[in-house]
């Protein structure tokens, strides 16, 4: 499990709001080089960049809401930045901030402020319907809430964003209009799919005792591989006699054996509701518990065992059913390859040779009112479907591929 849970009592870090440092910071290059190295980011396109300037010089209170694939994606954003140009101020997760003093500093300096994503924070709230209120920053905010990897699917987006920019257009009627952005970000790898992907699952099967498969096609190999993943995770669950049924059935009961004891325990019951909702409902029960102070060693690692299972529910569900034979691309291959690595040892290697696209959608208008009759969150679903209209639109960039 990655380190993005903190298990002490939740404090608000504000951004910092110099402009000549956060334009200091930008075109110090610092966001390009660590692109490269960390990320393998090594070219870029900005597209419909007008949309958002349009915006910007009308006054409007603007929003951005990309899609999230990649934990690079805060920083390829910086590329829309500096070729509009403007400043942003940014939704950032708690955990972000505790990489050591220097990463905080440079965070903070880019526009970047906390939430608190286990918990009801109403300091970020608070921060970021004065950002679209003030209109002098866009804000930009990842609506899925994680980083998916699979850059052709959407996760079930969250109402946060919904309810900031509603709040702040009741506030601007008078001044402005409040606007949203859908930001489609996709991932282009220019390298052989192949020669990476063999590195990877070679180190995987030796993690499973196997003999390389290299023998069986790219595609066949990396489900043989998953399957076994899956299984061993079963197993571990005590399910067993899972033959015949889909991926879909697996993750589901998989899941629920895993949040349903929680949530009887905790919310009363079991939920039906998407992953991302029982997740985080689950974990604003869990944290406050296990912060307190006095807590018995032991009751603290049962809480921690908690936070480990919805983080594994999580992990499964980014895996979306057929999403390799439905459409097998070269870049829909490295992200499975990829998360496999990520999943296992909570860091994926470098590939490098990646291109992203970043296309603005048009403005989405704000209303100071929900509509209560609608089925969801209009203003949520209008952004989803914005976005899955451009990422199978982007999908078409993608390179099929044509090995075995």
């Amino acid at each position: 499990m990655q380190k993005v849970f903190i298990d002490k009592p939740y404090s608000y870090v504000p951004p910092i709001r110099s402009e000549f440092m956060a334009k200091s910071l930008r075109w110090s290059g610092l966001f390009r080089r660590q692109l490269a190295k960390q990320h393998g980011v090594i070219d870029w396109e900005c597209r419909n960049l007008d949309h958002l300037r349009e915006s910007l010089k009308a006054g409007h209170g603007t929003m951005l809401t990309p899609n999230h694939p990649r934990t690079a994606d805060p920083l390829v954003m910086s590329f829309v930045a500096q070729e509009t140009p403007c400043l942003f101020y940014i939704m950032a997760s708690w955990h972000l901030f505790h990489q050591g003093t220097l990463m905080r500093w440079i965070l903070r300096t880019a526009g970047a402020f906390s939430v608190h994503r286990e918990g009801l924070d109403r300091q970020a709230i608070d921060e970021a319907v004065n950002v679209l209120v003030e209109a002098k920053r866009p804000l930009l905010i990842f609506p899925e809430g994680t980083t998916s990897r699979t850059n052709d699917r959407l996760m079930a987006l969250m109402e946060g964003p919904a309810f900031i920019a509603r709040t702040a257009a009741k506030r601007r009627q008078e001044q402005g209009k409040v606007v949203v952005h859908p930001v489609a970000i996709r991932y282009l790898y220019q390298g052989n799919v192949e020669q990476a992907c063999h590195k990877v699952l070679t180190s995987i099967e030796h993690k499973l005792t196997w003999r390389p498969n290299s023998q069986l096609p790219l595609v066949r190999r990396i489900i043989t591989v998953g399957n076994a993943l899956l299984t061993l995770k079963e197993m571990q669950y005590g399910l067993s006699h899972m033959e015949g049924k889909s991926l879909r059935q697996r993750q589901t009961q998989l899941v629920n054996h895993m949040l349903h004891p929680l949530e009887t325990e905790l919310l009363g019951g079991p939920r039906n509701d998407g992953i991302a909702i029982r997740i985080k409902n689950l974990r604003m029960k869990i944290f406050p518990q296990m912060i307190q102070e006095g807590l018995a060693k032991n009751e603290r690692e049962r809480f921690w065992q908690m936070i480990e299972d919805t983080y594994l529910a999580q992990q499964i569900d980014c895996y979306p059913e057929n999403y390799l034979t439905e459409h097998p691309s070269v870049d829909r291959i490295l992200e499975t390859v990829e998360k496999f690595e990520e999943d296992l040892t909570d860091q994926a290697r470098v590939h490098g040779k990646l291109k992203v696209v970043i296309d603005i959608d048009p403005a989405i208008e704000v209303s100071a009112k929900r509509e209560k009759s609608a089925e969801g969150d209009p203003l949520i679903n209008a952004i989803q479907s914005r976005l899955e209209a451009k990422l199978t639109s982007l999908q078409s960039e993608s390179r099929l591929y044509e090995g075995k």
